[in-house]
């Protein structure tokens, strides 16, 4: 497959230094009763030419320390003095660093450098990383999205009132922990909140095994089910394709694969019809986009597969969390895409950023605020 790689960067010369810090992010809204703040990593790479690249890496609870220990060492030691070239560099870093895993805390590290190089290529020329790809579109659909599990059925009532009052066409909520009857009791009240013209989406986090997931499904699809997200253990694909033989609803999975060779078994397996990569969690913008690829080609041999009319076959891609990363290169892909939105987690409702933010969310849709790079500078 190819690797997508910046505009030229030559002129940024060679990596000349490569620092990071530990932030640790209080959440407005805790994602459950142990899971209370984000770990952020900030990654600057500086270059010959003097520009600087702000990237980051992300966890929401596991694995920080060991992400920045691996980018002050282990990273830092193998791209000093290399070119600062996120496309080139990318696929040697990972080999280097494959004997310590493939993906997890090693594709998390990556991610760090390579959102800073991508970075410091906009810089250079003053251009979005929207721009650098090509921008493909004006605007992206955003959906509304809550880590609720944990909340009271009045609380998640009230959640999904505020997602429509904003005027979100699709919602999603957290299903598996509960008695079935009470995650059927919770699913009602939200459709009925939202209203039959609303899309709804249902997130398992990968709570159940397969004969748990069909039960579930079953009880549930009569809601009127978008998609199904990580129903099973996220590693289990050949179980996700089992699950899509017996049931109805689309599957969803992506968020915790962390390569590309995982997403094309995902697809060559059949075992989703919606792919969802993390931009931080497969390794950055580069990998994210080999991804996308793998998506949209699957997608147009499968529509040559069905006939002209089937313009939309295929599988979906679907990028996850991260909006303000996230939207940028959805506004950049070939085939629409829609971007998650989680209810209080964006950067800049967090107090993260020390600049204006690069995306805006109005209306159910997000636009590029056009800043340098990926404009995300952390506060």
């Amino acid at each position: 497959m190819s690797i997508a790689r910046p505009t030229d960067t030559a002129a940024l010369g060679r990596i000349t230094g490569l620092r990071t810090r530990l932030i640790d992010v209080p959440l407005l809204r805790p994602w459950g009763t142990d899971v209370t703040q984000w770990h952020i990593i900030e990654v600057l790479a500086d270059t010959e030419s003097g520009v600087t690249g702000h990237g980051f890496s992300w966890t929401p609870t596991i694995g920080a320390h060991s992400v920045q220990a691996m980018l002050d060492h282990d990273i830092r030691d193998f791209v000093l003095g290399r070119d600062a070239d996120a496309g080139t560099l990318w696929t040697p870093l990972w080999q280097r660093l494959h004997e310590a895993g493939s993906g997890g805390v090693t594709t998390i590290a990556m991610a760090g450098l390579d959102l800073a190089l991508w970075d410091a290529a906009g810089r250079a020329v003053q251009a979005s990383v929207t721009e650098l790809l090509g921008t493909s579109r004006a605007s992206v659909g955003v959906y509304g999205s809550g880590v609720n599990r944990h909340y009271s059925l009045d609380e998640l009532v009230a959640q999904a009132g505020r997602w429509r009052d904003a005027g979100y066409r699709l919602v999603k909520i957290k299903v598996g922990g509960h008695p079935l009857a009470e995650d059927v009791d919770r699913v009602a009240a939200v459709r009925e909140t939202i209203g039959p013209d609303s899309e709804l989406a249902i997130d398992a986090n990968q709570l159940w095994d397969l004969d748990e997931a069909e039960r579930a499904i079953g009880e549930l699809s009569r809601f009127g089910l978008r998609w199904i997200e990580e129903p099973l253990r996220a590693d289990d694909l050949l179980g996700h394709a089992e699950l899509r033989s017996r049931i109805d609803v689309p599957v969803a999975l992506g968020e915790n694969l962390h390569t590309a060779y995982r997403f094309r078994e995902a697809i060559e397996l059949g075992a989703a019809d919606i792919l969802q990569p993390n931009v931080i969690r497969v390794g950055g913008i580069t990998p994210f986009l080999a991804i996308a690829e793998l998506v949209d080609n699957a997608g147009a041999s499968a529509a040559a597969d069905a006939g002209a009319d089937a313009a939309v076959a295929g599988v979906e891609l679907h990028p996850h969390l991260l909006p303000e990363l996230s939207g940028q290169l959805a506004l950049a892909l070939p085939r629409e895409t829609l971007v998650e939105d989680v209810e209080d987690a964006g950067f800049e409702r967090l107090g993260l950023l020390a600049e204006p933010a690069p995306v805006r969310i109005a209306d159910a849709a997000l636009t590029s605020a056009a800043r340098p790079g990926l404009g995300i500078v952390l506060a």
